[in-house]
């Protein structure tokens, strides 16, 4: 009798559970502990679970899944390059997560100060591991060449601290930062009792990689689906060119999308591959290797991309919007504050004067806005979903509210 009693409860629980409409599933705080100390195990890098570190679990799973299910797929491409460095550098595998952290796996991802590439370095940074940035190519979008330097980085860094998560600290905010840290808290090591004398952004960058630890190895659990790559590692090969080609030339011979071109060689800006004295290497699929390695031969030299006369009022590319002309306004000002020229304005409003009028309403179109790249540490509080969940049994669902 008392076990009959016991299976009624527990239907009614499950019942009760099943009529509240919870979205994604979600489990009880002492399970992602467990599988972190799982993780934990097996390497040098310190995974720590708490509050901070559910937050960016909570972010990845609930907030983000799309996000989180196109750098799965990406990951699947990247991550072999990482483990080849990773492995030449005798560091943690671990630290691959970490390009996921800076960048989301997009090699031109560009953050709000400059930095650039899947483990973005500032301008000032790449030339210290001899990465090259001119008006034609961006080496910290390079995934090789990068991939290189953010090991080397890596390497001085925990040299320097002798511990992976101050090295992670160092690596978001610079080593110079961590040690004057050390030194305020009156010589902590340890990165959680270290946080408060940190900057906001670093204190969230090694509970953000711990997160992305957790969720690209149990992103099944949460229901997140992988987004696949546009290709596998495996599926892409490397030649050598000797004379300078545009994107489209090799798209051509190759036989292969100009956007698939694009992604394989992030760091040439324009569309176009300078060669001068050395040959340049080239990534591309191998279905279109065999067709390009016939074609090359064939193809002219490319001439350096020039600027092209763009005509008046123009709008390709942009997105139109409405300014109202404010005290002390004037033409040049609204024309450099939305990428336009002064004769484009007067075109899009069939102005015959430049006077203005304080409240005129001008019609203006300005460059569309590239879909912002996902930082998980600038992340603001206000933004971060508030989980609702049932504590009735272990596997559960949970809803999210937003303030």
């Amino acid at each position: 009798m008392p076990r009959l009693v016991m299976c009624i409860i527990l239907l009614m629980m499950f019942k009760f559970v099943d009529a509240i409409n919870y979205e994604y599933p979600h489990y009880p705080q002492w399970m992602y502990e467990n599988r972190l100390s799982e993780l934990d195990k097996e390497t040098v890098v310190k995974l720590d679970y708490n509050s901070k570190v559910q937050a960016y679990i909570d972010v990845y799973t609930i907030k983000r899944r799309e996000h989180l299910s196109n750098i799965i797929g990406q990951s699947e491409f990247y991550f072999p390059l990482f483990e080849e460095y990773l492995a030449k550098y005798d560091l943690p595998m671990e630290l691959k997560y970490l390009a996921i952290v800076e960048s989301a796996l997009d090699p031109k991802a560009k953050s709000t100060s400059g930095a650039m590439g899947l483990w973005q370095f500032l301008y000032h940074a790449s030339r210290m591991f001899d990465l090259k940035v001119d008006n034609y190519v961006d080496e910290r979008c390079d995934p090789v060449k990068s991939t290189e330097a953010a090991c080397r980085y890596l390497k001085y860094l925990h040299r320097n601290l002798n511990d992976w998560q101050l090295a992670l600290a160092a690596y978001n905010g610079g080593i110079g930062v961590v040690q004057k840290a050390i030194e305020r808290s009156g010589g902590k090591t340890n990165f959680w009792e270290l946080q408060p004398y940190l900057p906001k952004a670093v204190q969230s960058y090694v509970p953000a990689f711990i997160a992305v630890n957790y969720v690209m190895n149990n992103y099944e659990k949460h229901d997140v689906e992988k987004k696949p790559a546009i290709l596998n590692f495996n599926e892409v090969d490397t030649v050598f060119i000797h004379k300078s080609l545009s994107f489209d030339q090799i798209a051509k011979a190759s036989k292969t999308p100009i956007e698939v071109v694009e992604w394989l060689n992030p760091s040439y800006t324009k569309s176009f591959i300078p060669v001068n004295d050395q040959a340049v290497c080239v990534f591309l699929p191998k279905k279109g290797m065999l067709h390009f390695v016939r074609a090359v031969n064939d193809l002219s030299e490319a001439q350096k991309p020039t600027s092209k006369i763009v005509p008046v009022g123009d709008v390709t590319g942009k997105e139109s919007t409405v300014h109202i002309v404010q005290k002390g306004e004037f033409f040049h000002k609204i024309a450099i504050d939305n990428n336009c020229r002064i004769s484009d304005i007067m075109h899009w409003n069939n102005l015959k004067s430049r006077r203005l009028l304080i409240d005129q309403k001008l019609i203006v179109w300005r460059p569309k806005k590239a879909p912002k790249v996902f930082f998980v540490t600038e992340v603001i509080e206000s933004d971060k979903p508030v989980i609702q969940i049932n504590q009735l049994y272990s596997y559960q669902q949970i809803t999210i509210n937003h303030h």
